[in-house]
Formats: structure tokens, C-alpha cells, sequence
């Protein structure tokens, strides 16, 4: 009778790294809290990290800059080194990989095969559909062939960035090339769209720790990205929001407002309608983020970024529930509000007086009219 051979698992990759028991439940603790998990979840993560064999990947590369890549590497919790060489096993990635040429495709379809309905396909880049994908092809083969051919057999597809999420800058008008992001082509199957432009490093490698842990896609928005990572506003963590509340703005990017870090809105920011993890994971290993660095936010993990009016003007009307939409109304606001309290104020102490009033001088209970005290007539 055949035995089959068990895959190692991130564990058994650890340990003949000589990795310690200690080491190890710290990365798992890490990774843990890298993807918002509660103390509680650990010791599942550590189960999965123990038992479950590595996730076989390939990581395609299409309409891009490599950005995504580059954030990828980055990452600090966990850092990407363990990622790559232990959490998954990155088998095809035509930019990271050292072979080249018609062997790196014979890789692929190997993968494919021997690993078919097990695989996670990461996708960076957006497809070029005009012209039968002539503007982009490997090997010969049209980018959009490829993925389709990759995505058949995939236990999980993740959309890297902007360009794979939403189409970035090649999808923007006029759009010369067809770039269409990948859940427009993909349609049989979720995509899971980590969108931004590079997406954060942590972000990358947290949705790969969610997969490899339960075996299942995260709870995903409407627009396919994991809740987990966006499903808060920037806005809503930023350290510049009371200067929007207190109605103080950036006019100018060397006025005194710009020199002591207030609102950005008014100078084009995003924050308001930019659902991210930016203001709370922030970049390079939780240093700062574009708002902390002085530049408004750009939206650039939201459908259309792009096309959505110039970068450095600020939108007229944006839907942003529970606050004013534009700040020229936060005043008005401000002054209607004070004038409410005020008024609340003042009936909240006659309110008390007559109150006082009746506790000290009771006044004998009048009956009411014969005619209201029948109960058809009440109400009339």
C-alpha cells in the first residue's frame, strides 16, 4: 500500500530553519493581530500554522508597475520573509523568480495540475482586452488568456492593488488598451480585491494568514475587499479630524494651517470617502501615511479614483453620513447647532422652574370638560 507523503506545513518549514517553539507562537501571535483576530483566535492560527500544508501560489503579473510587489516585500507583521519562504509557497512569480522564459510557463501549468483546486491565484495588474490583448502578453500568450486559464482551477483568486481591483491609471478615460480589473473578467468565482495603489504591505499579507487559517475567504464590502482591512474610513481615524470638525483647513500648501497639520480637505483630500486601513496600519512598518506626510489622501483604493476629478481639488458634494458634506456648511452647521443647545438649554430651565414652582405652591387638580372626558372625544 502507498504511502503518501505529508507537504510540510509552515511550521515544519520554521523548525528546519531553526526556528524555536517560542519564535514561532510569536509569529503566529503577530500574525494574529496583524489581521484583527482577538487573543482567543491564536491557537486556532497556530493549529493551522502546525497541521495545514503551505499555500501553493502563483502570482501573475499583468497592467502594472510592480508596486504592489514592492509593497509586498516590505512588509514588517509578518515580514515578508517569512511569508514567502514559510507561510506560502510562492511557486510562480514571473518578477520575483530567477528562471526566465518558456520554463517559467512550463512551472505554471505544473502547478496548475498538480495542485489543481488547491492554489491561490494573485493577480497584479489589470487585463488589456482591445485588440485580442496584444498589449500585454508573456510568452507569445495574451495576459488575458493567461489569467483566464490560471483562474479555472484556483481554490481562491486575490486581486492585488488598484490596477487588479478597480483598473487604476490604464483603465482611466480614454482607456486605449480595454483594461478591464480582474473581477470583470472572472465572473464564475469570488475575487477578493485588495485595492490601493500599492495596497498596504500588512494588508497583503494578512489576507494570505486569513486563507491559509480558516480555509475560506474574509467577509468581503460590495466592492469584494476584506472587511477587515476596509471597513473604515480614513476619515474616521485620521489625526486631522478635529481640525475638520472645528471647520480648520488647509487654504494653501505653505499657510500657517499647512505648518500645523490641519484638515487637508479643502486641498483635494480623500479621507471623507476612502475606505482603508491607512490611518490605523499606516506605511513602512506603521511610520506614517500619506495624510501624516502632509498630502491629502487620493482615494486610490476606491472604483474610479482616477477619473474622479483632479486629485488636488477638493469634491463640491460628498456622501459622508453623519457630518456636513462640504466644509463652507460646517459653520452654518456649527451656528444651528449652538443655537438649538441653547435653545435646549433654556427650556431645560424653565422646565426646571416650573417644576420647583409646582413643588412649593401646588394648585388645586382642575377636572377636565365633560366633553373630554369621554374617550372618543380626546384627540378631536
Amino acid at each position: 500500500m502507498e504511502v503518501l507523503e505529508r507537504k510540510p506545513s509552515t511550521y515544519d518549514i520554521l523548525r528546519a530553519h531553526g526556528v524555536d517553539r517560542r519564535t514561532f507562537l510569536k509569529f503566529c501571535t503577530q500574525s494574529a493581530a496583524a489581521i484583527g483576530l482577538t487573543s482567543a483566535m491564536v491557537p486556532q492560527l497556530v493549529a493551522a500554522m502546525e497541521k495545514k500544508p503551505r499555500i501553493p501560489v502563483i502570482w501573475l503579473h499583468g497592467l502594472e508597475c510592480t508596486c504592489c510587489s514592492e509593497s509586498f516585500i516590505r512588509s514588517s507583521h509578518p515580514i515578508a520573509q517569512d511569508i514567502v519562504l514559510n507561510l506560502i509557497s510562492l511557486d510562480y512569480d514571473d518578477t520575483l523568480q530567477a528562471a526566465a522564459g518558456f520554463q517559467v510557463e512550463e512551472i505554471r501549468k505544473k502547478v496548475m495540475k498538480d495542485y489543481k483546486g488547491e492554489y491561490i491565484l494573485a493577480v497584479e495588474g489589470n487585463a488589456a482586452t482591445n485588440d485580442n490583448g496584444v498589449y500585454c502578453t508573456i510568452g507569445g500568450e495574451s495576459f488575458t488568456n493567461i489569467l483566464l486559464e490560471t483562474a479555472k482551477d484556483a481554490k481562491a483568486i486575490v486581486a492585488w492593488g488598484s490596477c487588479a481591483s478597480n483598473g487604476c491609471v490604464q483603465a482611466a478615460k480614454p482607456n486605449p488598451t480595454g483594461a478591464k480589473p480582474v473581477y470583470k473578467l472572472i465572473t464564475d468565482k469570488p475575487v477578493i480585491n485588495v485595492p490601493g495603489c500599492p495596497p498596504i504591505a500588512e494588508v497583503m499579507t494578512g489576507v494570505l494568514t486569513y486563507l491559509l487559517t480558516f480555509g475560506e475567504l474574509p467577509e468581503l464590502d460590495r466592492q469584494g475587499r476584506p472587511k477587515m482591512f476596509y471597513a473604515q474610513r480614513i476619515h474616521d481615524k485620521c489625526y486631522r479630524r478635529a481640525f475638520f470638525d472645528a471647520g480648520m483647513f488647509v487654504e494653501a500648501w505653505d499657510d500657517e494651517g499647512a505648518k500645523k497639520g490641519w484638515c487637508l480637505y479643502k486641498m483635494g483630500c480623500r479621507g471623507p470617502s476612502t475606505f482603508n486601513s491607512c490611518s490605523t496600519t499606516k506605511w513602512n512598518c506603521g511610520v506614517s501615511f500619506p495624510i501624516q506626510s502632509g498630502h491629502g489622501c487620493i482615494g486610490c483604493s476606491e472604483e474610479n479614483f482616477w477619473d474622479n476629478g483632479p486629485f488636488y481639488q477638493r469634491l463640491s458634494n460628498i456622501p459622508v453620513p453623519g457630518i456636513e458634506s462640504t466644509p463652507d456648511s460646517i459653520g452654518k452647521t456649527l451656528t444651528v447647532l449652538s443655537a438649538a443647545g441653547i435653545g435646549a438649554h433654556l427650556v431645560s430651565v424653565v422646565a426646571r422652574k416650573g417644576v420647583r414652582n409646582l413643588t412649593s405652591n401646588p394648585e388645586p387638580e382642575k377636572s377636565e370638560p365633560a366633553e373630554n372626558q369621554n374617550p372618543e372625544n380626546r384627540g378631536n
